[in-house]
This record gives C-alpha cells, structure tokens and sequence, in this order.
C-alpha cells in the first residue's frame, strides 16, 4: 500500500484541489476493503457529511472491487475535494472488459457500475495507455 499527498493527483484532474490523496494497492480482492476504509476515514477527517461520506464510500467500494477483478497488477484510488464537488478517480492496469449479459446470472455482479452512475452526479469511463480510469463526481455540502 503507497498513499500520497503529492502534486501528481492533481494532474488527474488538471487543477490543484483543497484537499487531496492518493492510494496505489495490489489490484485484489483482498485489498478492496483497505480502498473502503482508507476513503471513510479520510472523508470523515475532511469533515464530508455522513450521508454524503457514506455514498462515496459505496462508490469507492463498486469502483474497487471492479479494479481488483479486472485490474491486473494495481489500483490507484485518488480522492480529491474542491470546494462542494468531491472527485473519485480510480484507476487500474487491465484492458477494456467486454461483458455479456446471458452470461451472467441475475444475482451476479454487473450491478456496480449501475449503482455509482445512480449514487454520482457524474460518472465517466475511460481506456488510457496503462489501463482504465473512472471517474465519479459527488456534490457534498461545505
């Protein structure tokens, strides 16, 4: 685990932020839960409502244990506040994920990216040189 307060989160975002970090873990399962915590205590340090810091949270979970199936190597969880927008971005290593439906049963994953597009204001997926980003915007009261 590697967590950060430098200035590379803020080239994620292409502008500085009040408050950000930075969490790079060995895309696992087992990790997905260090991604949770690392995002609920962080968020309740830098005062997020609970209500709000709960959701992100539940975003962070989604996004993490997607990272930790189809990741590969790493995931990087960037957390960043600027004024009443909270940014989520988590990035991985693995390549695009074509998912059939059929092949799916009905109680079995696929839901997670439907529960941060309803959870976010904003959310936004992307294939980059090293892997995937996705990014989730949550309003949060000052």
């Amino acid at each position: 685990m590697f967590v950060t307060d430098s200035a590379s989160p803020t080239s994620l975002l292409g502008r500085p932020c009040r408050r950000r970090a930075l969490l790079t873990l060995p895309a696992q399962e087992a990790h997905v839960s260090a991604a949770r915590h690392f995002a609920a205590e962080l968020l309740e340090t830098w005062s997020v409502p609970a209500s709000e810091r709960d959701s992100a949270v539940l975003i962070v979970d989604e996004l993490a244990a997607n990272a930790a199936r189809y990741g590969r190597e790493r995931m990087a969880l960037l957390l960043a506040l600027d004024h009443d927008t909270l940014h989520i971005v988590l990035t991985d290593s693995g390549a695009a994920v074509e998912r059939h439906r059929s092949e799916m049963g009905p109680d079995e994953h696929g839901r997670g990216t439907g529960i941060v597009q309803c959870l976010a204001q904003s959310t936004e997926i992307r294939q980059t040189g090293s892997g995937r980003e996705v990014r989730a915007r949550l309003r949060c009261s000052p």
